[in-house]
Parts: C-alpha cells; sequence; structure tokens
C-alpha cells in the first residue's frame, strides 16, 4: 500500500529553474526509502514538500490518499516528523529531557504523561542516561540520536531524515544506522525516506530513488541502482564499497554474478 503519492509535482525558488520539476513517485507503507543526488537535485526540497513547508506550483501530493492542501496541512503533519542535518540548530531545550519534550507540549500531551515518554524514547536511542546533559557535552552522533528520539516521541507514520548524518563522524553515523534498524523492528509500519547524498547508507535501505534536475531519474533496490554503471557515470554517483569490492573479485576472476544481495556480497567476502 502506498503511503505518499507524489503527482507532477513542481517547485520554483525562482522563476529561471525548477527545483523540482514534474516529479511524480510512491513510497510504500512500512519502506525504508533513500533518495540519492548531488546538492540542487530536489532532495531536500521534496522532503520539504512532502511536510508542507514550501507549496509546491503545480502537481499534487496525497498521504494515506489525503491530498495535502491548506485544509489538511495540519492534520497529515501530524503524522510525519522530520530530522535535519545540524543537530546544533535542531537543539531547543536546555537538557536532553528538554528538548524531547518540546514537540510533547507543542502536541499538547499532557504533562502527567511526558516523564514515561520522555523515558521510553531516550531509552529507544540509549541516551536515558543523558536526560539532565545539556546539548554542550554531547557528540554529532548523541544529538543526532536526541533529535530522533524527540521526532520518534511524536509517534509519526512516516519519519523524514534530511541529511541527518552530513555532519557526523561514522561512529556517529553507525549509532543512528542501528537506532533505525532497531526501531524498524519495533514499528514495521514506519515509513522512513532518508534524503542523502552518502552512498553507503543508502545500502541500508529498501529502495533507492535517484534525483538530478528536480527529477526521479531512476530507482530500485540498493545493488540494483549501485550496480548499474551507467546510471553511476551518468549521475555521477560513487559505488559503494561493496558494490566496487565486487566488481574488483569479478574484473580477477572470481564468480560473482550470483552475488545480488548486499548480504550475499558480505557472507561470500566472510568464507
Amino acid at each position: 500500500m502506498d503511503k505518499i503519492v507524489v503527482k507532477n509535482l513542481t517547485y520554483s525558488y525562482t522563476a529561471n529553474s525548477k527545483a523540482v520539476d514534474d516529479l511524480s513517485l510512491q513510497i510504500e507503507q512500512g519502506s525504508f526509502t533513500s533518495i540519492i543526488g548531488h546538492n540542487g537535485s530536489g532532495k531536500s526540497t521534496l522532503a520539504k514538500l512532502i511536510v508542507g513547508l514550501l507549496k509546491a506550483n503545480n502537481g499534487q501530493i496525497f498521504v494515506d490518499d489525503v491530498l495535502l492542501d491548506e485544509i489538511s496541512v495540519n492534520e497529515i503533519r501530524k503524522k510525519i516528523a522530520i530530522v535535519f542535518q545540524n543537530p546544533d540548530n535542531q537543539f531547543i531545550g536546555s537538557t536532553v529531557e528538554d528538548d524531547i519534550a518540546f514537540g510533547l507540549e507543542n502536541r499538547q500531551i499532557p504533562s502527567k504523561d511526558m516523564p514515561d515518554i520522555i523515558k521510553k524514547y531516550a531509552e529507544y536511542v540509549k541516551m536515558e542516561d543523558y536526560l539532565k546533559k545539556e546539548p554542550t557535552f554531547l557528540s554529532g552522533g548523541q544529538k543526532q540520536r536526541v533529535a530522533i528520539a524527540g521526532a520518534l516521541a511524536l509517534k509519526p507514520e512516516i519519519l523524514i531524515l534530511d541529511e541527518a548524518t552530513a555532519m557526523i563522524d561514522a561512529k556517529g553515523k553507525r549509532e543512528i544506522f542501528l537506532t533505525i534498524k532497531h526501531m524498524r523492528k519495533d514499528n514495521p509500519d514506519l515509513t522512513i525516506i532518508s534524503i542523502t547524498h552518502e552512498v553507503e547508507e543508502a545500502l541500508l535501505s529498501d529502495r533507492v530513488i535517484v534525483m538530478d534536475g528536480g527529477k526521479a531519474v531512476y530507482s530500485g533496490s540498493p545493488m540494483e541502482v549501485f550496480s548499474n554503471k551507467e546510471v553511476r557515470e551518468k549521475y555521477k554517483l560513487q559505488a559503494p564499497f561493496l558494490i566496487s569490492l565486487k566488481e574488483e573479485l569479478k574484473e580477477n576472476g572470481f564468480d560473482v554474478d550470483d552475488l545480488n544481495d548486499i548480504k550475499e556480497v558480505t557472507k561470500f567476502l566472510c568464507q
């Protein structure tokens, strides 16, 4: 079942260029979709259009078959949480506890219910020991986990990660994507959209959509997209390490033609 349907969507920041150009796509409920492409390809603009922060010039967005417009935008936003790329810009509270509470207060959650909710989602992202800490004492990865906790505390049906790991080191990225793995297992109906330019992260998703010039130009499983040299070269995509390794193994005479899944490649390398 499609959770989000985008039809012929167009958006321009200026009269001379289109950030999103006649874009159509579908996002399945419970899926983890990565949207990749270089800066200016329209990825983040699309995220802002889906959450209603921008209004399309033309086209339509449907969430659960409901058209996103001035009437439905507030109800649709209740289904969506978004985490942006800079964790420092996202911290609103003076402590981790206050920051998670902020969104709950905006949703008018009763004060008596907040401590249990805050504790639950802090534990979810392994930040329960930091609830009284100020943000200045946290690493980038820890701040992003707090941002994710605040988003998940709102119990969204759709989580959008807009370059959420762009400013975080390798350890922080690993922490965040272990959290994503955990929350998908805990809530299989949660629909996740990751806006990213980092191909290694896109390997974790169910489906990859390549954007270029405001259009969705190619889509498929991570292996289908990144194994396609023509697509990589045309849209200047870097090959993930595992894909590069598979290609190098093949060039050196190893039989890897039947390894069409990331897990299979990993298993082959561990033999």
